[in-house]
């Protein structure tokens, strides 16, 4: 394979990870270019991006709430207390 070649292809497992850091807009122009490549002719990767994708979107269309910081702490303490006493 020559130089050039192998500076465009990527393995299983980058493809993955650029999948990932893209989702959160964390990957650079090069890699996304390489990703798309690699799900050309790719189709376990090109699964995986399908569902990450999906997983995305039904993450940003939930109405979850979560526990304010106070309430954490409180309840950590509460549970290493608990923890404590039944030591």
């Amino acid at each position: 394979m020559s130089e050039q070649v192998s500076k465009i292809l990527m393995s299983c497992d980058s493809a993955n990870h650029v999948c990932d850091k893209s989702q959160y807009k964390e990957a650079t122009l090069w890699e996304k270019i390489k990703l798309n490549i690699h799900l050309i002719y790719c189709s376990a990767c090109r699964t995986y991006t399908k569902n990450n994708s999906i997983l995305t979107k039904t993450i940003k269309k939930s109405k979850v709430e979560t526990m304010d910081s106070s309430s954490k702490d409180e309840m950590r303490r509460k549970m290493e207390e608990a923890m404590k006493n039944n030591s």
